[in-house]
C-alpha cells in the first residue's frame, strides 16, 4: 500500500505505478466518492472504452413480468 500527503489545497499527487495501471492520463476526469469513511476515485472512461465490457455476460435469466 503507497500513502499520499494532502497539501495545503488539498491536492494529492497519484504514484506513477498506480496512474500506469490504470493508464491516467493529464486531464482526465474523476468521480471523486466517500464511501464508508474512505475516498475513492473512479476515473471516467470515454464510451468507445467500454464497447464490448458487457461480451458474455449470462443473459439467460427469467425476467419479471414487468421488465419484458
Amino acid at each position: 500500500m503507497q500513502s499520499v500527503t494532502v497539501s495545503p489545497k488539498y491536492q494529492v499527487v497519484i504514484p506513477k505505478s498506480v496512474r500506469e495501471s490504470l493508464n491516467l492520463r493529464p486531464g482526465q476526469k474523476m468521480q471523486v466518492v466517500e464511501y464508508a469513511g474512505r475516498i475513492e476515485l473512479i476515473p471516467e472512461r470515454e464510451i468507445k472504452e467500454l464497447r464490448g465490457f458487457l461480451k458474455g455476460i449470462n443473459t439467460e435469466f427469467k425476467r419479471e413480468a414487468d421488465r419484458l
